[in-house]
């Protein structure tokens, strides 16, 4: 899509958000988030087969598994197996190149919630595209990472680029941001439901951004279809249809207990190794490839580690344990330490620097646990669990709903993953309770407990010192009104030479009502009479600013006028009140650098 294109778009975009034009504006942002997060996420799974096929495939001589959605060849053989090490430790170090030179802020898996919280929305263009070819890289190459953590990156880059092309404020821009994350879940993990809850839970430990959830929706969908188009609509594990049996509820419950331990685990062994890589007294660039020798050791004895592992888990699901490379050590042996191992090979691929998701990783480790929950309780109770596949979809959920803290998201994504409902109430349970224990350790760093504890939201809950400040604190209230017999070209005029879209019409210093530009921007002729507003609310001076703001709320507007006893004293303007209100600040010794 060319820059004239989104030019030509911005002009077609609503300026009111009330009403319709709120959701008509969101509704055609959405749309080109999701397409450009349907074509993204596309272009990366193709870029990581790719990857694959040369580094797993040409280099290694390497068949994994894979699931159902991707063909479901349940079998494993590696030609080359020595050459595993080095070969992730290339595509590590590559990557660290590429990120290191152009875009450090690539690194990781938490970053575009950063943005949205600290950084008012704001990502470097290039961020996408080297995200892009790293994460490609890392992952193609056996590095233990995923693809969802990649392609919510990629689609938040992607709204950020848009809303900078199309010159939205900051609140939408943190917007779009958040809608690009839940986009490049829903759609590179085909739940386009659970997609659009990410983007609003994602951004905290237990609170949701509920006005991201209609565009989000759009955007997933959206995105779904094209990828969809692409790969199929088969979800990735295929479908699980076999009836639930409420028996065995209470083993559910056991596995949420599990999980919510696992899940402080994870968070506390990654963000540790995170923290010694960081304090290494080398070049950054060879970090990345330390971890990655570390992972590619940890493969030789554990290949299922490597890469984002999907493939192992459809094999759990189908108890094909055979399959499984032992090297001599019990199959038992190896489905109970995977969890641990992966934790810890994840930990070193990503906590290293290396680029690639979390995501993934997550859900490959939440599978065995679920597995290992599940081969006990089949060996004490085998006439009511028969088969394990229920315990790994729940497990797999249980543990990244706890470490993400995504708990409400998990539970749609399984009705998506498997194709029915029968899991409905078991994930329910065991997510609750792994929630719950995991307590506020999560993965996502960047993530704020609530709405309350984001910059983002910073003017919202600093009213309390609203309520202090009066009307009459602001000394000099701007005298901007026209008369009601002035032409419309001189009200547009003075709008236009204020940057305001309304303006108060008075006479002989009386407050009679207002008049908006979308009421007489098309026209040349007219009194302003005939198109002013009345009833318009006002202020009295002795009034608290937070009245003042809540009006402007209300109206959506940017000024309110000052009236007393009918009498039009001039208007105060939202930049008025945030100076006296940082003004305040300052007098208090608190910065109002985040203040709105």
């Amino acid at each position: 899509m060319s820059l004239n294109f989104f030019k030509k778009l911005k002009s077609l975009i609503p300026r009111r958000i009330s009403g319709f034009s709120y959701f008509g504006k969101w509704l055609i942002l959405g749309i080109i988030i999701g397409i450009l997060s349907g074509f993204a996420a596309t272009l990366l799974y193709y870029a990581v087969e790719l990857s694959e096929k040369f580094f797993l495939g040409y280099l290694l001589g390497m068949n994994i598994p894979h699931t159902i959605s991707d063909g479901g060849l349940l079998s494993y053989s590696v030609g080359r197996i020595y050459l595993i090490p080095l070969v992730v430790i290339a595509g590590a170090f590559i990557s660290s190149l590429l990120v290191y030179k152009f875009a450090p802020e690539a690194e990781g898996d938490s970053k575009a919630i950063e943005a949205y919280h600290q950084k008012q929305g704001k990502i470097r263009w290039r961020v996408a595209p080297i995200k892009f070819i790293a994460s490609a890289l890392v992952i193609g190459s056996g590095g233990s990472a995923g693809r969802e953590g990649p392609s919510s990156q990629i689609s938040a880059g992607l709204g950020a680029m848009v809303a900078d092309i199309l010159k939205l404020n900051s609140e939408d821009r943190r917007k779009m941001v958040a809608i690009g994350i839940g986009a490049g879940i829903g759609t590179i993990f085909k739940s386009p439901i659970a997609g659009a809850l990410i983007a609003a839970e994602i951004l905290y430990k237990r609170d949701f951004e509920p006005d991201v959830i209609y565009p989000a929706i759009v955007a997933s969908a959206t995105g779904y279809s094209i990828f969809g188009i692409f790969y199929g609509f088969t979800p990735i594990f295929g479908y699980y249809l076999a009836p639930f049996n409420p028996i065995r509820l209470p083993m559910y419950a056991v596995l949420g207990l599990v999980a919510g331990f696992m899940a402080i685990l994870y968070p506390k062994t990654f963000y540790y190794i995170n923290d010694k890589f960081s304090k290494m007294r080398i070049n950054k660039y060879f970090k990345p490839a330390i971890g990655a020798m570390i992972t590619g050791l940890i493969a030789l004895l554990f290949p299922e580690i490597m890469a984002s592992g999907y493939g192992w888990v459809q094999m759990l699901m189908e108890q094909k344990f055979d399959a499984l490379p032992t090297f001599g050590i019990p199959v038992l042996i190896i489905i109970f330490a995977i969890p641990f191992i992966k934790i810890l090979a994840t930990s070193m691929t990503v906590g290293s620097g290396g680029s690639g998701g979390l995501f993934a990783p997550g859900i490959f480790t939440g599978a065995f646990i679920g597995a290992d929950v599940g081969i006990i309780f089949h060996f004490l109770f085998p006439l009511q669990v028969p088969t394990i596949a229920p315990f790994v979809i729940v497990g797999m959920l249980a543990f990244y709903g706890a470490t993400a803290k995504i708990p409400v998201s998990v539970i749609l994504m399984v009705v998506e993953m498997t194709g029915g409902l029968q899991l409905l109430p078991a994930e329910m349970i065991a997510v609750s309770i792994s929630y719950l224990v995991s307590g506020n350790y999560t993965i996502y760093k960047a993530q704020v407990p609530t709405r309350k504890n984001s910059p983002a939201h910073a003017g919202e809950y600093n009213v309390p010192i609203l309520t202090n400040l009066k009307v009459t604190d602001i000394e000099n209230f701007k005298n901007i009104s026209i008369h009601p017999d002035a032409d419309v070209k001189e009200a547009k005029a003075l709008m236009t030479q204020n940057s305001v879209s309304s303006i108060a019409v008075s006479n002989q210093g009386h407050f009679l009502g207002a008049i908006y530009m979308y009421d007489i921007y098309q026209l040349n002729d007219g009194t302003v009479r005939t198109f002013m507003k009345t009833g318009v609310p006002s202020i009295k001076p002795n009034a608290s600013l937070e009245e003042a703001w809540e009006i402007m709320n209300t109206n959506k507007s940017t000024w309110v006028p000052v009236v007393l006893n009918g009498a039009f004293l001039g208007i105060i303007t939202m930049t008025d009140i945030l100076d006296v209100y940082k003004t305040k600040l300052k007098t208090l010794g608190i910065s109002g650098d985040n203040s709105q």
